[in-house]
């Protein structure tokens, strides 16, 4: 076994067999990212008021993860794993515990806290995790808010104009009976720690027949919160005499989700599979109804929370073969039990993750992408030329009719899940016609048999990339050579995921532009080129348009004011799914216009946008990236913090720039790490926000963080023979 970094600190291993590469591959996660990965266990585990502090947010945080009760459904999972999966689990579990052995992070001894060993149940929390602290959960929220929209009275007429041929089974009566319990914790207080959050990725691959070098060309660029160090994502180069994969990992957990091996390349984004359900229970004495006239005990989970230098805090959850209930059922009424499908089932996804080693093809690797639980769009592309894309995840089968969005009569058998779909009837797709395939998180139902996808993102940012690759740009793109290339090169990839051409904003001011009066401002919006540069004054002025007609369509008439300032200023609604709310601002007449014309909603925003003085995009655009232990807290001298950094782009472009105050705290979206690979070479291209390290003082700390700003590409390669630097 061999550790090595070369000249930009990604290490490099060398083993004489994959248990023996795997044990290497621990020990970097836990020499380079320990603290990350004790944190995100910590979280997982429901222990940071224990172990960490004792404040209100944390009791908030760990009754959040108790109630989620990953950690608990770990007996017999391990031992699902193959054979050789469990010995290369192991073998990583004890390079990660040699490493933590020898040297453990100094931050952890401020809070007199010596973790214990890592365990193959922790790489198993850990994928649980990442699968589910994503859009799952927007998903589940998606499907509370609209119970409150009924429960607030929200006309039946606007609901299934907000979400068309979705709402089979609704019955509104019953569910304005259900009694909803408090926000378990605030969402953007998760992110306060170790644990990112993800709202949007986009990933292509592209055919031979479209490149300079006739192989395919392969991109990912998950979009997660980059205001935090370190990075969520790992870099690794691992080999063994007889092959090699490169990528990046998640410390914790063995294995690449995102890179490549000698034969096939693999990317992943987030799809919006719905693989969350509720059910409506009918409570009294601690029991629920069950047709024809059953009342059956739940069954009780008794949890105590450790708290430092605070009294502990026991709770009880209350479970049926449904989920968790959101509620007391001693306390009669109606309430909601809600589940997550690859919560019931086994390591599915490490088993499949950990073969992509062995695989060759683009089958191959489709074959194992379709098996995992977890819900991602897999796109990849094999060094004999051709390019696929797979759905994952576990989706229920439910009643015709029935998508899943609705929350349904718990004690009607018949609303109950029927197993899961077959992943052969997942949305899938190898060498399409026009010679690449996109994922930017849009619908892509229309490439399975199955439905699984019932609210997402639009296809702006998809739309665009396809514009792009077609090789017709527009004027105002910065990738315009493109269209006259004899061919894609990794460098053309490069440019794309600058882009920052907004094709909602095109569709906007086309209505709005004829609407716009003659004035300074005005102009500054009917010229803008549609693109959220840091220097444009027309991205501002449009998104405070877009702000106005939320509030003017959606809360005078109907949610709220304060309701529509809240899902604004405070959670990703308006950002994950706006592309329901985008149908209704586009249309030419809509329930929710309260009687005026399209073209007089406008006018309004129009008037409310350009009364404000004009600012810069990227004044407002400004982010400190935090470290995760100490979340700002340090004097930035100390340089456990770095910035500001000002993010291009907005929710709908290729580069993607989301910034949003939750809790008090800003949240951010844009690609946290860029790929780029040409299958005719064994060299991949990335670059990420941040370093290898999440130690302060380590001179890999932020070192990626310049080439992520500026837009350079490092690259990596199976190298044995080049410059070594000491682990």
């Amino acid at each position: 076994m061999k550790i090595w970094r070369n000249q930009d600190g990604v290490a490099h291993v060398a083993g004489d067999d994959l248990v023996d590469l795997f044990y290497a591959m621990g020990f970097v996660h836990a020499r380079d990212r320990g603290l990350q990965m004790i944190l995100m266990r910590i979280l997982g585990q429901g222990r940071a008021g224990e172990l960490l502090d004792s404040s209100d947010e944390i009791l908030g945080i760990d009754t959040f993860f108790r109630r989620m009760n990953w950690h608990g459904h770990m007996d017999g999972q391990a031992a699902k794993l193959t054979p050789e999966n469990r010995r290369i689990c192991q073998a990583y579990c004890d390079g990660a515990n040699a490493a933590l052995s020898e040297k453990r992070p100094w931050e952890l001894k401020l809070v007199g806290y010596a973790p214990e060993p890592w365990k193959i149940e922790d790489i198993l929390l850990l994928s649980r995790m990442m699968g589910y602290l994503t859009l799952a959960q927007s998903q589940g929220e998606m499907e509370r808010l609209f119970v409150e929209m009924v429960q607030a009275g929200v006309p039946e007429d606007k609901l299934h104009e907000l979400f068309p041929g979705i709402l089979g089974g609704m019955d509104a009566d019953l569910i304005r009976k259900v009694r909803l319990g408090e926000r378990i914790v605030n969402q953007a207080s998760l992110w306060n720690r170790a644990m990112p959050r993800m709202t949007a990725s986009n990933n292509w691959a592209v055919s031979g027949k479209k490149t300079r070098s006739g192989k395919p060309i392969l991109s990912n660029d998950p979009h997660l919160e980059v205001n935090r160090l370190p990075n969520v994502w790992c870099e690794m180069v691992l080999m063994t005499p007889d092959r090699w994969a490169m990528g990046a990992s998640i410390p914790g957990a063995p294995g690449l989700p995102v890179g490549r091996n000698p034969d096939l390349g693999w990317s992943a984004t987030y799809t919006f599979m719905d693989g969350t359900d509720s059910w409506i229970e009918q409570c009294k004495g601690g029991k629920y109804f069950r047709e024809p006239d059953q009342w059956i005990p739940f069954a009780e989970r008794k949890e105590r929370i450790l708290r430092k230098k605070k009294p502990p805090v026991d709770l009880v959850f209350y479970e049926n073969e449904h989920g968790v209930l959101d509620g007391n059922p001693h306390e009669e009424g109606y309430y909601l039990t809600t589940a997550w499908a690859p919560a019931r089932s086994g390591p599915i996804s490490i088993n499949c993750l950990l073969a992509m080693w062995h695989a060759k093809t683009v089958e191959d690797g489709l074959a194992l992408a379709g098996r995992m639980e977890t819900s991602w769009n897999f796109v990849m592309a094999d060094s004999q030329g051709n390019i696929g894309y797979q759905m994952s995840g576990l989706m229920p089968k439910r009643r015709d009719g029935i998508s899943g969005f609705v929350p349904l009569p718990g004690w009607k058998p018949e609303n109950d899940w029927q197993g899961f779909v077959d992943p052969g009837d997942l949305p899938r797709c190898v060498n399409p016609e026009t010679g690449y395939f996109v994922t930017a998180n849009q619908d892509l139902n229309e490439y399975g048999s199955a439905a699984p996808i019932n609210v997402g993102m639009g296809s702006y940012r998809s739309d665009r990339i396809a514009t792009l690759l077609e090789g017709k740009p527009g004027p105002t793109c910065e990738a315009a050579m493109l269209g006259d290339a004899p061919g894609l090169t990794c460098e053309d990839i490069y440019a794309m995921h600058f882009d920052v051409y907004s094709t909602q904003a095109a569709a906007f001011m086309n209505i709005l532009r004829p609407l716009l009066p003659d004035t300074s401002a005005a102009r500054a919006l009917k010229d803008w080129d549609l693109q959220y540069t840091a220097d444009s004054r027309g991205a501002w002025i449009f998104k405070q348009f877009y702000k106005a007609l939320h509030r003017d369509v959606f809360g005078k008439n109907g949610l709220g004011e304060a309701v529509v300032d809240f899902l604004d200023q405070s959670t990703g609604m308006f950002n994950d799914f706006y592309v329901n709310f985008d149908r209704i601002l586009l249309s030419s007449n809509s329930a929710w216009f309260g009687g005026k014309s399209r073209e007089e909603i406008y006018r309004n925003a129009a008037q409310t946008a350009l009364a404000r003085e004009p600012r810069i995009w990227g004044e407002t655009r400004q982010v400190m990236l935090e470290n995760i232990f100490f979340g700002g807290k340090l004097p930035r001298f100390l340089g456990f913090d770095r910035g500001p950094v000002t993010l291009i782009g907005d929710l709908a472009t290729p580069h993607q720039g989301q910034i949003y105050e939750s809790a008090g705290r800003k949240t951010t979206f844009a690609p946290s790490y860029r790929m780029v690979t040409d299958l005719a070479t064994d060299e991949i291209h990335t670059n990420m926000a941040g370093g290898p390290s999440d130690r302060r003082f380590s001179k890999w700390y932020c070192s990626d963080l310049d080439n992520w700003i500026n837009g350079r590409y490092k690259t990596l390669r199976p190298d044995v023979a080049g410059a070594k630097l000491p682990f």
